[in-house]
């Protein structure tokens, strides 16, 4: 995905934490900041200590980005939203990954 689309500084993460709005379901927790004036949406992508060491870490980012490029013309282009990854996300197949994504999105209202 290109820098762009990427919500990628500290501020930028806390201003959408501190906004409150998330959902949550088994394997993910969604942050949402509407933000009307946007062109096209940005995601944070947030794996902790607890998933694993660091190759596993950016394996599970690497499936959690594919899933939201693939769902890239059905994301709601007005919001930055922030993806955090449970632990057990890294026992998940990438298209175990993808159907969870996409059931937590549409709890987040972002998918279309």
């Amino acid at each position: 995905m290109k820098k762009s689309y990427r919500v990628k500084k500290e501020s930028e993460f806390q201003a959408v934490f501190q906004h409150k709005q998330s959902c949550a379901n088994r394997r993910f927790v969604v942050y949402v900041l509407e933000k009307p004036e946007q062109k096209h949406f940005r995601v944070g992508i947030s794996v902790g200590k607890k998933i694993g060491n660091a190759v596993v870490r950016n394996a599970v980012k690497r499936k959690i980005r594919t899933s939201v490029y693939q769902l890239k013309e059905s994301i709601d282009p007005t919001c930055d939203f922030i993806i955090i990854a449970r632990p057990g996300v890294d026992k998940l197949t990438s298209e175990e990954i993808h159907r969870n994504l996409i059931h937590v999105l549409k709890l987040a209202k972002i998918l279309n």
